[in-house]
């Protein structure tokens, strides 16, 4: 069949394609039983990360989606979805103990920092999108902190190599934004104590928890890759008194300990946000980055305040989508979904070609328009209303052909005016909240103040180099961030809490939600389920793109991915990458009626080692 005229013949065959086609991709270590092809492993043999078998698919539910992996969970009182089951747990004894979404949210988080180190901490940033039933209105808030005013340009520049920063060291230290976050959310939603709120994360670090597998794999990860790189951090010893105290990282299911941690968070317990940016945890990371010849200093933490932010929204088929602007790339979602809304996707349907190629292709579009405007809009003019309008997404579809692949492409043209966790939880009174916070890549810098206990962020990596772009490193300014949390409305209403974890994953894993739910129909733990697609690339870089992808980038397919789709996509040029693990991970909390009842449900991913739980 000629190439030009098959995607248009996809959708009726895609619709009713098999979800568990799978192709080959190796197979953990072990001799195979008799009667199998010798490729393929017979069991998991201890010591291996995974056991792979092609072959087999996933067991069949007698309800719901074939691929889902389970119900979503449902409640009246209140919800919580996190990536650790003693952190979802923690929220959900926090909210029947009296407290808000926002307390849950809030305990969730210094647990995870705890439990789940390569992802977030209390070194890095934080986002926040809720539902406040009072205003009746979705309310934003931006924990996002600058880089070191002692920091000059001409000193980063010469730190960076091929015009980007490195990932590692003081270099790409901002200031930590995450406490002060906790602190406003606390001060205006909050109903426990403050010294309340933090004691299960203390109790946890003190005491300690069994590590799960995937976190355990992380850290290992992690540590492996510092000491790879251990020229480029200024003082890596700390962080390995941590996490790898003895010399080994925490094994699966072994119980791990921090009371560093444990100490400083019973001073800002004790003292509050202040303790934090202007005390004595102040003064320790002050003298630190003294020590170590980095430039983070407490008149930085001291003049640090993060801020409420009105958030942006666009509809899509009826269903409101909203995201942060600020410094971060929360509308590159509404751009996708503004250009897809130009499509059928109903009609294209689910996991087929032609729908994975026009979610691809309106991602590259709207990933040239945010490495060449997203920015801190305090240092430039981000026309944020002209990139999210309706207008200007018509004609960047009119750019999407359905048979071949849009090469070259670019960012538009402007009017002339200018590694992550994610949570959700809901309460009895009908707050939702949706949070996301982390120290970027990896565990972070690789950097750990003297008797902390935890990770800064490296998150200034993803400042440009580049004379006049606006988001060119200064002084004093915050650098583009990857972390958006997620949040939809109907009919003027909550609906869904949500986000998708991962660095550039996360505006395609948010879309990918969407499409799902509103064009496919799926539920909310199917929509999460649902295998995903990943594009790296883009000719325009925010830092984080390889150049050697080449100009269309690389198209990376989780496994679940029908064969036929995934030789459809590289018969038409796509080229397809292996499944890596980067795909996101995905919590949601959403909010239903059931006549005068309000009944949450709540979704978790399977991708990670976490739950979720409704009561």
């Amino acid at each position: 069949m000629r190439r030009r005229t098959f995607l248009a013949s996809v959708p009726a065959v895609a619709l009713g394609a098999p979800l568990l086609a799978q192709q080959p991709e190796g197979a953990a270590g072990g001799k195979s039983a008799p009667g199998l092809a010798p490729d393929l492993a017979a069991s998991w043999k201890p010591g291996e990360d995974r056991f792979i078998r092609p072959d087999v698919g996933c067991g069949d539910r007698p309800v719901g989606a074939s691929f889902g992996s389970r119900t979503a969970a449902y409640g009246m009182s209140g919800a919580a979805g996190t990536a650790h089951p003693l952190a979802t747990m923690a929220g959900i004894d926090i909210l029947k103990r009296g407290g808000s979404a926002v307390d849950a949210a809030i305990a969730i988080n210094a647990c995870l920092g705890f439990l789940e180190p390569t992802a977030n901490g209390i070194g890095g940033d934080c986002y926040v999108m809720l539902w406040d039933p009072k205003a009746g209105k979705v309310m934003g808030l931006a924990g996002s902190g600058k880089s070191p005013r002692g920091l000059s340009l001409d000193t980063v520049r010469k730190r960076a190599k091929n015009g980007v920063l490195p990932p590692y060291g003081a270099v790409t230290v901002s200031v930590p934004g995450t406490v002060d976050a906790w602190w406003m959310l606390h001060q205006r939603y909050g109903k426990l104590k403050w010294a309340e709120v933090l004691q299960p994360a203390i109790d946890l670090a003190e005491n300690g928890a069994p590590v799960p597998d995937l976190i355990a794999w992380s850290i290992r990860r992690s540590l492996a890759n510092f000491k790879r790189n251990s020229g480029q951090i200024e003082e890596f010893d700390n962080a390995l008194k941590t996490w790898a105290p003895g010399g080994e990282a925490p094994k699966t299911g072994g119980v791990f300990r921090n009371p560093d941690l444990a100490r400083t968070l019973r001073l800002i317990a004790e003292g509050g946000r202040d303790a934090f940016y202007s005390g004595q945890i102040a003064k320790t990371i002050d003298a630190y980055f003294r020590r170590i010849g980095g430039w983070l200093r407490h008149e930085d933490l001291a003049a640090h305040r993060g801020e409420w932010i009105e958030p942006h929204m666009t509809s899509y088929r009826g269903v409101g989508v909203h995201a942060l602007g600020a410094n971060t790339q929360g509308i590159a979602t509404l751009q996708m979904l503004n250009i897809l809304e130009n499509f059928d996707m109903g009609t294209a349907g689910f996991q087929s070609p032609l729908s994975i190629h026009l979610q691809a292709e309106a991602k590259r579009l709207a990933y040239e328009d945010r490495a060449r405007y997203y920015a801190d809009p305090h240092f430039s003019k981000v026309p944020v209303e002209w990139l999210i309008s309706k207008e200007y997404a018509a004609e960047r579809a009119k750019l999407i052909r359905p048979d071949r692949i849009l090469t070259p492409v670019h960012p538009g043209q402007a009017p002339s005016k200018g590694d992550t966790t994610y949570f959700s939880a809901a309460d009895k009174d009908g707050m939702m909240v949706s949070m996301i916070q982390s120290n970027f890549r990896g565990m972070g810098s690789g950097l750990v103040a003297d008797g902390l206990g935890f990770m800064f962020q490296d998150r200034g990596q993803l400042f440009s180099m580049k004379d006049r772009h606006p988001n060119i490193y200064a002084p004093g300014k915050r650098p583009f961030q990857t972390i958006i949390p997620g949040f939809a409305t109907k009919d003027g209403q909550p609906w869904m809490a949500f986000g998708v974890m991962g660095g550039d994953m996360q505006p395609q894993g948010q879309t990918q939600i969407i499409v799902n739910r509103q064009d496919y129909g799926l539920e909310i733990q199917a929509a999460g389920d649902s295998p995903r697609w990943h594009h790296e690339g883009s000719s325009q870089s925010m830092g984080e793109d390889d150049p050697a992808l080449g100009a269309t980038g690389l198209l990376r397919l989780e496994r679940g991915v029908p064969a036929a789709t995934r030789s459809a996509l590289a018969d038409i040029g796509w080229k397809i990458g292996e499944s890596d693990g980067g795909f996101g991970r995905y919590e949601c909390v959403e909010l239903r009626h059931d006549g005068k009842d309000r009944v949450y449900a709540a979704a978790s991913e399977m991708r990670a080692d976490g739950c979720a739980l409704a009561y």
